[in-house]
């Protein structure tokens, strides 16, 4: 059996980062691993209908994983908080003011608009600015219209909870939630991902993942542990091949001779 025990899937602590990405975060993780977005991404991505195909605005670089890639998802996430001026302010309306925002920030743009991205300690914040919208002018904040508007102000509501309960001075040390188990699945899932990817066994990516004790322990044709990795390498290809957009909240890919191919193993 080769050795993998240097490859760069193979250390888990390489993938803490995971347990603290949120959906849009997630989706990215997967599509940079899909072997025709790397194409794309190097012989098309002056082309548009490249970045469409796959969900995005503008192609991004898939070497860049989501703590440092900034992916402008079309549409947007529900997440996503509009900003726009007031067009009928009271006299003690709130300051548009960027920087004030706490935070580690980004500001980007997608092709149409400013994007400011603000991570902090369990929040990950993406407010999309109107081109009127200038420091110093009150403003509003935006949400489309559906047919279950109070599920999206829920969640607008939720993301800007997360950006009131910070102060302006990051905190000198961080206490953070243990990660519920659909975090800690997403790690293993991606991990296995890599795995496969780069050609190791079903074994092999069970040893990367829980230890090379467990396999002593539990590694036959009908063990737990067998049946578990081989759902995390399906779950991974599923992920990768199209199940990303889901994470995303992005439409299902259009069916036709595009769909099969991503179906395809």
């Amino acid at each position: 059996m080769v050795d993998r025990s240097a490859e760069s899937w193979y250390p888990t602590a390489a993938y803490l980062y995971v347990l603290h990405l949120d959906g849009p975060a997630l989706a990215w993780e997967y599509l940079r691993r899909h072997p025709d977005y790397r194409r794309d991404w190097l012989r098309r991505r002056r082309r548009s209908d490249a970045a469409q195909r796959w969900g995005l605005r503008l192609l991004e670089d898939p070497a860049l994983d989501a703590r440092d890639a900034h992916p402008a998802w079309f549409p947007d996430h529900d997440a996503v908080v509009q900003l726009y001026p007031d067009a009928d302010p009271p006299p003690e309306a709130a300051a548009f003011a960027l920087w004030r925002f706490p935070g580690h920030k980004h500001l980007i743009h997608d092709g149409r608009r400013l994007m400011l991205l603000v991570r902090w300690p369990g929040c990950n914040l993406r407010l999309a600015i109107a081109p009127g919208l200038a420091n110093g002018m009150a403003y509003a904040y935006a949400i489309r219209a559906c047919a279950t508007p109070c599920v999206r102000y829920q969640v607008l509501a939720t993301e800007l909870a997360k950006l009131s309960a910070v102060g302006d001075e990051p905190p000198s040390a961080t206490v953070r939630p243990r990660p519920p188990l659909t975090a800690l699945q997403e790690l293993h899932t991606l991990q296995a991902l890599d795995a496969t990817l780069a050609g190791a066994s079903l074994r092999e990516v069970a040893e990367g993942l829980f230890g090379v004790d467990a396999i002593v322990d539990d590694w036959h044709a009908d063990s737990a542990l067998r049946a578990r990795v081989r759902r995390l390498v399906r779950r991974g290809d599923a992920l990768m091949r199209g199940g990303y957009r889901r994470l995303a909240q992005l439409p299902p890919v259009e069916q036709g001779r595009s769909a099969l191919a991503a179906k395809r193993p």
